[in-house]
């Protein structure tokens, strides 16, 4: 039996087409909301899962983030990189002139900020659990309105792509994480996530730590800050960096970040994507 791969669904996400990119022989398990494809892997419903964590346009996606740092102990186990083609979808003989609502995931608007500004500047943004289960509310609107969603989700639920590739920047894509109950084994092209805060602030605290990555010529892939949830001012601090937690000097780097942190933790090891932007 093939191993079971949650994914935020409906049929037609970008996140399924993720699961399908990541495993074509799974079982793709559609969840409806990202923490319950979190949780379906600790209910045993699935093996594995995949999320979004990060658009090229809209940086991260910090529901993702959030869930990590604070509600799951899941590891990463792989990741991919996802084209993103935003299209502007209707049912029937809808006109852009008639349409007085648009329905996305919160993701897509902000990669079509401009778009809409331009063409729909005076339609009323409905957010979506997900861009395919925005077909569903578009239709279920009560007035005339559009979807921003994938060809994908097109032609599964029979609509009508008014306008394709809408979003602001071509090259949009979406890094997508694969979660596990373990990480991945070292294959000597890897990537580390992990996370950390201080229990007070002083001057020079994140540069000493980071020293910890630099005097091991480590190279820090990405490093972005979430509220810790304490207190106004105070932050998680989130890395990626090249190498695995298995390398010694990546470790021993680990070890020094963990002895100045208050919170530490590894959120995984795992093979680069092939089409990363780290390569």
């Amino acid at each position: 039996m093939a191993k079971r791969l949650a994914y935020l669904g409906p049929r037609g996400t970008y996140s399924e087409q993720a699961a399908i990119d990541h495993d074509r022989e799974a079982e793709h398990v559609a969840c409806t909301t990202i923490p319950a494809v979190v949780e379906s892997v600790g209910k045993g419903l699935a093996d594995q899962a995949v999320v979004p964590i990060e658009n090229s346009l809209e940086g991260a996606v910090t529901f993702t983030l959030d869930l990590l740092i604070h509600h799951s102990d899941l590891k990463i186990s792989g990741e991919l990189v996802v084209p993103i083609d935003c299209n502007l979808l209707v049912d029937g003989d809808t006109k852009m002139e008639d349409i007085k609502a648009v329905y996305s995931h919160p993701q897509p608007f902000g990669q079509c900020r401009v778009y809409l500004m331009n063409n729909l500047p005076e339609a009323e943004h409905v957010a979506s659990f997900s861009t395919a289960g925005a077909v569903e509310d578009m239709r279920n609107s009560t007035v005339p309105a559009a979807a921003i969603s994938s060809a994908r989700a097109a032609e599964i639920f029979s609509a009508r792509i008014l306008d394709p590739n809408i979003e602001d920047v071509p090259n949009n894509q979406t890094r997508f994480v694969v979660l596990g109950e373990e990480d991945h084994v070292r294959t000597g092209r890897d990537k580390t996530s992990f996370c950390f805060d201080f229990e007070s602030d002083a001057p020079g605290t994140l540069y000493e730590t980071l020293g910890e990555l630099a005097k091991r010529g480590i190279n820090l892939v990405k490093i972005e800050s979430r509220p810790d949830r304490r207190s106004l001012g105070r932050y998680v601090f989130l890395i990626d960096l090249e190498g695995h937690r298995d390398d010694e000097h990546v470790q021993a780097a680990l070890e020094g970040v963990r002895s100045r942190s208050s919170m530490f933790k590894i959120l995984g090891s795992y093979p680069m994507a092939a089409n990363s932007s780290s390569e």
